[in-house]
């Protein structure tokens, strides 16, 4: 435990000395760690806090602020579902509840295999398509139920 703690301690100086001396540097620092350990460590906060001359609070706000960043590390595949008003008046509701009970698992929930993380978002900017989905960087418009199974399918596979 302590070696994989020293190891995200170095990964994150790493990132930290990349970015400090840019223009706005806390989102670049955050990104850069998710990046490349898959996840925000809530012990790299401290860290960064200090590097940055900001408060672990002023940090965290940021971390917590922004979904996309992760305490924990994703499955192998990320399926973000849109929850937005137009995806939910086009059945979003009967989608999410369909795919949630096939893959077992809730919104910011990760399979116990580890095999999908399931993640809400509030628009995908395909209303016209709605609802909408997005499997690993892959936008899907037109979601059913029909095509729920085939995404679990295909996650699990």
């Amino acid at each position: 435990m302590q070696q994989a703690r020293t190891e995200i301690t170095s990964a994150v100086e790493v990132i930290i000395d990349r970015w400090k001396n840019e223009e706005g540097p806390l989102l670049p620092i955050l990104n850069g760690i998710q990046r490349e350990l898959g996840h925000v460590p809530r012990e790299s906060l401290p860290i960064i806090a200090e590097a940055l001359n900001l408060t672990r609070a002023e940090v965290y706000g940021v971390v917590s602020f922004y979904h996309d960043y992760r305490e924990k590390p994703a499955g192998r595949h990320v399926l973000k579902l849109c929850r937005a008003e137009a995806c939910q008046s086009m059945g979003g509701d009967a989608v999410a509840e369909k795919l949630q009970k096939l893959l077992g698992i809730k919104f910011h929930e990760t399979s116990a295999d580890g095999a999908v993380t399931l993640e809400p978002v509030y628009c995908l900017g395909l209303c016209a398509c709605a609802p909408s989905a997005m499997l690993d960087g892959e936008v899907i418009g037109r979601l059913d139920e029909a095509r729920a199974e085939e995404i679990a399918a295909e996650v699990r596979a």
